[in-house]
């Protein structure tokens, strides 16, 4: 029988000519990937000692970011280039001692054959998952080395069908297959027995319990037993669940029959000061935060995620899109690492019945004018229909790509990013996206991918503005996105930009360095942001009372708006004694009268109370804005979401509307002596996703070329 041990502890770890003792996971960018743009990118090394096993050999690595090489004794034993997924290799020919030298050196550094190389995330580098020695493998057994989990694929069907898939390695000569379904209970439910040559079999469950999502996710298990002469000679397990889905263009998402809008958030897997080296129990804090939310849905971003990370999700019943990171930058020599990425993302996790979709890409338009990645996109999609047939395929597109573009029509279902009252225009935008789309596409299946702003629990202002980075206006954001989403029974889903705060070693914004804040909850997991509550009041059904603020303790005195989120329908607020009570629906706005000095406010409803302290004071206090001079401010388009001046140029207009402007050109006549008009369809192109380009431009024809390539690339 095949054994396996857990190979994480005394690694002799050496970077940059010091070495030190770790266990792993271990991540070597856990310091400088959250603090600094140049953080290190580049070789490192861990060496141990390992003896003789009987039988054949793998070591099973479960993670190295990015390009991973395996030596024993001072010679390769294999190579991987896929920094997230689970790889293992045969080391049996090297072991030619009784104590070995182990080494797997592990290489972040930038490589133009590999994804990913330009992202809004921390690149980390090391052994951060489980390393495992397999071992004692008998003559016949599942497969190890062939990109997937155990080599045995379930496809359960509503109806009690079971159809499984198995491969096996060795000689299997009078070797049969047996096969048995237990239930929660460990009671057997089904059972069959055939020859190991045959690859496939089916099963049948009388009655099948469905996994539905959080209502009840139930798992079955399937145990595949390899016998010879009748002894059990190899056995593995693997957890699934009965469960079918599909999408309307009008309706959403279906699970079991049923209509269900899928609340998500996303998750980058990085920790405060451990990077991605995690364990179980982060791994499961971060599955209990997501439920208390009271989402339904997770989109795991962007890249394959610990195999224990799917479990827990089996187990939440969090329906899950998996993905990997062909993002923001494509090229064709990328091409082959992608193909491999897809695969082992397939295989590792196909029996997880979490996972309803595979994503092939992230806004992969960001820098490209390539012809070729229209065709590079659908060869993957193909790949994941051929791994795969049950489940659809997705991908999560730039905002700017134009809505009739020929790359929305690749996959099954589709999602798009948007950040209207972040980045640019105002929030309240999204509703007119959202209705463009769907009037220029009504049979394409919509989600909103990727929507957030961000919130630093440090700043505060009792008159938020759109790029102040305080929890307030993140708050005001989701509030207007929520409305929007809700609305919209079409839209299948939404995923909130991020669920946690995660680093991004490129940023320095809101006075915070290395980190993405758009998290629902800070990087440490310690801390809930206002919208965290916000968005537990519309989808949990805990019910519960948050006053919001509760960091922001300086306010001015006099008649101040106090917030409250709740998901009861009635909440009574005492300030300093004074009572009020509203009826609402998750969105309680009170006025109460702040005195100089201490002032408790209490919230009650339903049974559940909140209570903060604020301090009324004359001047507002500095510390919880940023200033003029911080060069850190997301440039704020609008300053009232609702209105747009008609009268001056905005994000809103054209390209051919600003550069056709009289005053513009006025200065291109100043500039070279004559007027300028662009061609249309040129013309017709919005200014934000050229603006990056554009303002670098110098003349009026450069305009155009960029432009013109531009639309060449991706309005097709």
């Amino acid at each position: 029988m095949r054994k396996k041990i857990c190979f994480n502890d005394s690694w002799q770890f050496t970077l940059g000519g010091e070495t030190k003792t770790v266990n792993l996971p271990h991540c070597f960018n856990s310091q400088d990937g959250q603090s600094d743009k140049n953080y290190y990118r580049g070789k490192c090394s861990y060496k141990k000692s390992i003896g003789r096993y009987d039988g054949e050999v793998i070591i099973e690595i479960n993670a190295a970011n990015t390009v991973c090489e395996v030596f024993v004794n001072g010679v390769s034993a294999g190579e991987h280039n896929n920094g997230y997924s689970m790889f293992r290799l045969d080391i049996t020919p090297f072991l030619t001692k009784e104590e070995n030298e182990l080494e797997i050196t592990v290489d972040n550094s930038p490589n133009p054959l590999l994804y990913p190389q330009d992202a809004d995330f921390t690149f980390y580098g090391g052994l951060y998952r489980d390393v495992n020695i397999i071992y004692g493998l008998p003559q016949a057994h599942f497969s190890l080395l062939d990109k997937s989990k155990n080599g045995v694929y379930i496809t359960p069907h509503n109806n009690g069908y079971v159809y499984v898939k198995s491969f096996v390695e060795g000689d299997t000569d009078n070797i049969q297959k047996e096969f048995e379904i237990t239930d929660s209970h460990g009671d057997s439910v089904a059972t069959v027995r055939t020859a190991a040559e045959n690859t496939e079999v089916r099963l049948i469950v009388k009655e099948p319990i469905l996994w539905n999502g959080v209502e009840n996710p139930y798992l079955y298990t399937l145990t595949a037993r390899l016998l010879k002469d009748g002894e059990i000679i190899d056995e593995i397990s693997d957890s699934f669940g009965f469960r079918e889905f599909y999408f309307d263009s009008e309706k959403g998402f279906f699970l079991n029959g049923k209509q269900l809008k899928l609340k998500g958030v996303s998750r980058h897997q990085d920790r405060e000061f451990t990077g991605n080296a995690l364990t179980e129990k982060e791994h499961k804090e971060d599955v209990r935060l997501i439920r208390e939310v009271g989402a339904n849905s997770v989109r795991l971003a962007h890249y394959q995620h610990d195999e224990k990370f799917y479990g827990e999700c089996d187990r939440a019943g969090l329906l899950v899109w998996a993905e990997i990171p062909v993002i923001s930058k494509y090229s064709k020599k990328k091409q082959p690492q992608a193909r491999l990425m897809l695969e082992e993302l397939i295989r590792q996790n196909y029996n997880h019945p979490s996972i309803f979709c595979w994503g092939i890409e992230n806004e992969i338009t960001m820098s490209t004018r390539s012809p070729l990645l229209y065709g590079d996109l659908k060869e993957l999609n193909s790949i994941a229909k051929q791994l795969d047939k049950t489940r659809p395929t997705t991908c999560a597109q730039l905002s700017s790509v134009p809505v009739k573009s020929r790359l929305n029509r690749i996959t099954d279902i589709l999602g798009y990013n948007h950040y209207f009252g972040w980045y640019f225009q105002a929030a309240g935008q999204i509703n007119n996206w959202l209705d463009k789309f769907h009037t220029a596409n009504p049979d394409l299946k919509l989600c909103l991918s990727e929507y957030g702003a961000e919130g630093i629990t440090s700043l505060h202002s009792q008159n938020p503005v759109q790029g102040d980075y305080s929890e307030e206006y993140q708050a005001i954001f989701h509030e207007k996105y929520l409305k929007a989403i809700n609305s919209r029974s079409w839209l299948w889903g939404s995923y909130v930009w991020n669920m946690f705060d995660f680093g991004s070693a490129n940023r320095n914004e809101g006075g915070v360095k290395g980190r993405n804040n758009k998290g629902l909850v800070t990087i440490d997991r310690k801390t809930k942001k206002d919208s965290f509550w916000l968005y537990k009041a519309y989808w949990s059904d805990e019910k519960f009372v948050h006053i919001t603020g509760e960091r922001f303790t300086d306010r001015l005195t006099g008649a101040r708006e106090i917030k409250v989120y709740s998901n009861c329908d009635k909440v009574t607020l005492t300030v300093n004694g004074d009572r009020q009570t509203l009826e609402g629906d998750k969105i309680f706005k009170f006025t109460a009268e702040i005195k100089e000095g201490e002032n408790i406010i209490k919230a009650t409803a339903g049974g559940h109370k909140s209570e903060l302290k604020i301090n009324g004071c004359r001047e507002e206090n500095k510390a919880y804005s940023l200033g003029k001079n911080t060069g850190s401010y997301v440039r704020n388009w609008f300053e009232k979401d609702s209105e747009i001046d008609s009268k001056r140029l905005s994000l809103n207009d054209t390209l051919g509307d600003i550069v056709n402007n009289a005053e513009v050109q006025d200065i291109f006549k100043a500039q070279f002596g004559k007027a300028y008009v662009l061609p249309n369809p040129i013309g017709r192109l919005s200014l934000k996703p050229l603006y990056s380009i554009l303002k670098k431009s110098k003349k009026g024809k450069e305009l155009a070329d960029i432009a013109n390539q531009y639309l060449q690339s991706i309005e097709k």
